[in-house]
């Protein structure tokens, strides 16, 4: 095969990944995603743990998120929380919550402590690759 020809068949190979690269950033700018914000009190079941938050309290040094979940047993039940306040995700305060470990079949309500937030909060629970999210 000559010079000419190779070059050729790069310059076609190259123009046809552009125009798929152009299709699929299409695709993703007039594809609409949303984001589903749930009541407090809603229930929620990730992979295989079911939770819910109850309350959220916006105190001066600390906000603290009251949960209830169930489904595994011997999780660590303040893993896999966050709070977004303020633009910011912010992972739990070990010293401000009262989880234990998780059961299969008993509800355990407790308390998951953040630092403390001003304004509007959402609550988000992460667990196998899926989230779910609530606000007051």
């Amino acid at each position: 095969m000559s010079t000419r020809k190779l070059i050729l068949t790069a310059l076609i190979c190259g123009l046809a990944i552009m125009v798929a690269g152009g299709t699929k950033l299409f695709q993703m700018a007039t594809e609409e995603a949303t984001a589903v914000v749930f009541p407090l009190g809603t229930s929620k079941t990730l992979s295989d743990m079911t939770v819910s938050v109850k309350d959220v309290q916006q105190d001066v040094d600390a906000t603290l998120v009251t949960v209830t979940m169930v489904g595994v047993e011997g999780g660590n039940a303040v893993e896999g929380w966050r709070l977004l306040a303020g633009g910011e995700v912010i992972s739990p305060l070990l010293s401000k919550s009262d989880c234990h470990a998780t059961t299969v079949d008993v509800v355990q309500t407790c308390v998951v402590g953040f630092p403390e937030s001003k304004g509007s909060v959402t609550v988000a629970y992460l667990r196998a690759g899926q989230q779910s999210q609530w606000a007051p």
